[in-house]
């Protein structure tokens, strides 16, 4: 049995080697990832904004759609502290709600996006020629037209629910991911690695599952992070279009739309500066988040 010494003397690294050199893959991608000051900020920032969502009843004395006609348009006071809507409601517990609803439509709706992408993306670059033709030219259709007005489209036609507003803003959103899955599985299809696959003859649906898709996790990691900022922000404007997340249901979306008159801009400002910087803050942190993991994730970089 070895050692302490020993041992310690085994994990040391080797004279003029790096200490990144001897950590596995994913390590590095959190040493670098912590050196990103921007990143961990956008991290920090949409871990506070999920944790108030998710412990919303904790943070607040009231309730999401108590009513207090007594109490309407109240400007932030000690008991209200953002003030209170049309309807008496406390905006401030509202906002804390609404974020539920803007944190969930992104993850879900960038959930089906991403097993859409990625399974059509696996089959179109694994197989090729005819598989692939078809898929990509499906995939173009979805793409020539443009995105919101499609899903507004959509949307009016199903009806305004939160449901209707992740299923369309997943169903509309693979293209991107499945290109770039594809794009990644066409180079790594053709490494030794793929050739001893087929030498030992395991299955097509095994290639792809437990040696392709694995490599292209990266890039799936980075999209996702990109995608639920896209989601926020589309969902945001359907609510405020009154085809998003239907009221009394708050999402910061249709929290805005009480600011469509020029009066409630100039007079009124709790009811739209609150929905709006949650949602600038939230879609900023998260980018950035995105573009500091694209930079721990990539091999050409040395930080």
């Amino acid at each position: 049995m070895a050692t302490e010494k020993e041992v310690k003397k085994v994990n040391e690294p080797i004279k003029g080697m790096k200490q990144e050199d001897i950590l596995s893959p994913w390590k590095i991608v959190i040493k670098r990832l912590k050196r990103n000051k921007l990143a961990m900020l956008g991290l920090t920032v949409v871990s506070i904004i999920a944790l108030a969502a998710i412990f919303a009843p904790l943070l607040t004395p009231h309730t999401r759609d108590g009513v207090n006609l007594l109490n309407t348009n109240a400007k932030p006071n000690s008991v209200n502290w953002l003030g209170t809507d049309a309807l008496g409601r406390d905006y401030y517990t509202r906002l804390l709600y609404g974020a539920r609803i803007s944190l969930t439509v992104g993850l879900v709706s960038t959930s089906i996006r991403i097993v859409i992408g990625v399974i059509l993306g696996g089959i179109a670059g694994y197989y090729g020629k005819v598989v692939d033709g078809v898929i990509m030219r499906i995939a173009d259709i979805f793409s020539c037209f443009p995105f919101i007005p499609i899903a507004i489209t959509f949307v009016a036609i199903l009806g305004p629910s939160i449901y209707n507003v992740m299923l369309v803003l997943g169903l509309l959103g693979w293209p991107g991911i499945c290109r770039i899955v594809r794009g990644e599985i066409l180079s790594l299809r053709e490494r030794e690695f793929m050739e001893a696959a087929t030498a030992l003859g395991i299955s097509d649906y095994r290639k792809i599952i437990r040696h392709l898709l694995p490599n292209t996790m990266a890039s799936i990691i980075v999209s996702a992070t990109m995608g639920i900022a896209s989601a926020i922000l589309t969902e945001s404007a359907l609510s405020f279009l009154g085809l998003g997340v239907a009221p009394p249901i708050p999402s910061w979306g249709n929290m805005l739309s009480d600011a469509q008159n020029r009066y409630v801009l100039q007079h009124r400002w709790w009811l739209w500066i609150p929905p709006g910087l949650s949602i600038f803050v939230t879609v900023m942190s998260l980018n950035l988040f995105g573009d500091g993991l694209r930079d721990a994730l990539d091999p050409r970089l040395k930080q």
